[in-house]
């Protein structure tokens, strides 16, 4: 999977001082185009509709619509990677957070003051978010259609968010930097944890465990998912593509609306009946088992599949540790993460399903995992806690 040849680049702002600065600084670069600039969502869908971009670039407070209102029209009707560039971005909550439940792969937060500095300092890690962002959305490139209902073609995916650091006196060259090639390198779950063999899968019967993966627009879905559960569900472990930061106050309003317990996983908490984990920002996790009894491991490591936490990784772990145990759930979301893995839980005796693509906010995830073959069934997204709950007191077939 390669970026476009040429990255093309809609910016939306309400500054005309960053508009015309950011296409400027861009056109620097050899591999990236800004196609159009526009200070509000609405001029900007008509050129759009024109050429369509492979990478928006966003402000928050605008005339007419705001950034999140349209960021959640473009991921609704035809997905396309969004970075968030606003002085209303930054910290754990708010907008931020926002944002990226909407759907955004990177939040970018810039100073109210001394802007036009601070985008010549940051302009080489500028370019490399959006030659990430590119990564995930390259299928979306094509002849414009305007807005059109539906879920988008399956998509790669690439970490939730890219931090921009500025770099001081960032030179022309700096724009095709080592950092750039870290980016484009795809592991595999190989590189935390080796594949299954042939032992794996046949375990003793124990309790069912349930792996969920989900991303863009998995936040809205798990809620939904997770609402009516209560101690009697099964023991669940979850990766939502999310950064640092943001999974714990995620986890903790999970558990707010849910009747089980939610909370950020920690390395060595047990999985247990009634207890959801969620994998925490920046460390991959790991499902383990000591005798009868799961647990769980949170891990460093290089991004999988372009992740961190990464649900291949989970997927892996589960096929491993719980084999014909094992429940895998995969949901709403951009790219391919989970796919490889979720056939590894079939393979192993797993039971596996996929959210449609009527419910899911982006088909990409789930289609990917049924284009592999590892889904056994294809449900609702209303359907989904209803299935995890009969697992609560099902015998081990």
């Amino acid at each position: 999977m390669s970026a476009p040849a040429t990255i093309r680049v809609m910016v939306i702002d309400d500054s005309s001082v960053v508009r015309q600065l950011v296409q400027q600084l861009l056109a620097q670069t050899a591999d990236i185009r800004v196609i159009g600039t526009a200070p509000d969502p609405v001029f900007a869908l008509r050129k759009m509709q024109q050429e369509w971009p492979d990478v928006i670039l966003l402000d928050i407070e605008m005339p007419r619509m705001d950034g999140i209102t349209f960021l959640r029209q473009i991921m609704a009707t035809r997905p396309t990677p969004v970075i968030m560039c606003s002085a209303r971005a930054g910290g754990t909550g708010g907008v931020t957070a926002e944002a990226l439940a909407a759907g955004a792969v990177a939040v970018i937060a810039r100073p109210q003051l001394g802007v036009r500095d601070f985008l010549h300092e940051a302009v080489a890690e500028l370019a490399t978010a959006i030659r990430a962002a590119a990564l995930t959305g390259h299928g979306a490139r094509g002849a414009a259609e305007g807005f059109t209902s539906g879920a988008a073609q399956a998509t790669r995916a690439v970490s939730p968010v890219l931090k921009l650091r500025p770099v001081k006196a960032a030179a022309p060259e700096m724009l095709h930097d080592a950092g750039w090639a870290a980016v484009l390198q795809r592991h595999t779950a190989d590189a935390v944890l080796p594949a299954p063999g042939l032992a794996d899968g046949y375990c003793p019967p124990t309790a069912r465990i349930v792996a969920i993966g989900a991303s863009t627009g998995g936040p809205q879905a798990l809620e939904r998912v997770l609402k009516p559960l209560d101690r009697r569900c099964p023991g669940i472990v979850v990766v939502q593509h999310m950064p640092q930061r943001f999974t714990r106050s995620f986890a903790e309003r999970l558990h707010r609306i849910s009747g089980a317990e939610v909370k950020e996983a920690e390395h060595l908490d047990l999985v247990l009946p009634g207890r959801v984990l969620i994998a925490p920002g920046g460390k991959h996790l790991v499902l383990r088992r000591d005798g009868q009894q799961y647990y769980v491991e949170t891990l460093d490591g290089p991004l999988v599949s372009r992740h961190k936490p990464s649900v291949d990784v989970l997927f892996r772990s589960a096929a491993k540790a719980a084999g014909s145990n094992a429940v895998g759930i995969i949901m709403t979301g951009m790219g391919d993460d989970g796919a490889r893995g979720m056939r590894e839980m079939a393979d192993c005796g797993a039971a596996t399903y996929a959210q449609d693509e009527a419910s899911s906010v982006v088909f990409g995830m789930p289609k990917e995992a049924i284009h592999m073959g590892g889904v056994g069934d294809v449900l609702p997204l209303d359907h989904i806690s209803a299935v995890i709950e009969q697992y609560a007191s099902r015998e081990h077939q």
